[in-house]
């Protein structure tokens, strides 16, 4: 059953009445304070421009918890070349902007609309979205963005215009140590091949748990 949100009330249905696809809920709108409720019950806004806002949560979860990360000879010969630069939260607006732009395999145009831009540049002003940025030659060549959950990053979307750069901006992330889990919500063969794994929606919300208890 796919439940229809109210754009007053805030409240969400539970997340364990999802389809099989993980769609959940139609309608409501992309306020911080909804947004927020959202991911703290694993569930996260995808959707189109031709469609209302949908709210997703699958019934597995494909992450990354860091210390599986896996980082290929060829990608530390990259490191150890010093020919990337990181930052972090320092072109939040570019990232996001960036990967609206990148075009997906299979996927035509984007899910990053301008109101999902906004969107999540109010919660970065909030403090709630991070950003990684990779440089080269003081170029913004790659980079990730997400919604930080206690110690669950949820990762929303990457992009790279020079080789291994998105690559680099995950390496970077996971090096952070701020983070027990990282919610890649959608598999690829890319981020299967750096570790990352499919687990249940109930261990999934177990570490939310965890981190809604932190400071």
């Amino acid at each position: 059953m796919i439940f229809r949100l109210d754009e007053k009330d805030i409240t969400f249905p539970p997340a364990e009445l999802a389809e099989e696809d993980g769609l959940l809920a139609v309608g409501g709108d992309l306020s911080p304070q909804r947004l927020l409720s959202a991911y703290r019950q694993g569930i996260f806004p995808w959707y189109s421009e031709e469609t209302p806002i949908l709210w997703y949560s699958p019934h597995q979860r494909f992450v990354l918890f860091p210390q599986k990360l896996k980082i290929s000879k060829s990608t530390r010969q990259v490191l150890r070349s010093g020919k990337f630069q990181i930052s972090e939260n320092q072109a939040f607006e570019q990232v996001i902007a960036a990967c609206a732009q990148t075009e997906r395999k299979d996927q035509p145009g984007t899910w990053i609309v301008p109101e999902m831009q906004e969107a999540y540049n109010k919660l970065h002003q909030l403090k709630h979205a991070h950003s990684v940025e990779v440089w080269q030659d003081e170029r913004l060549v790659g980079g990730l963005y997400g919604v930080v959950i206690g110690n669950v990053f949820c990762g929303e979307s990457m992009f790279s215009t020079a080789s291994n750069a998105s690559k680099i901006a995950l390496i970077a992330l996971c090096q952070q140590k701020k983070y027990t889990l990282i919610d890649c919500q959608l598999h690829t063969e890319h981020l299967e091949s750096m570790g990352a794994e499919f687990i249940s929606r109930e261990e999934y919300m177990s570490y939310l748990d965890i981190s809604s208890e932190s400071p």
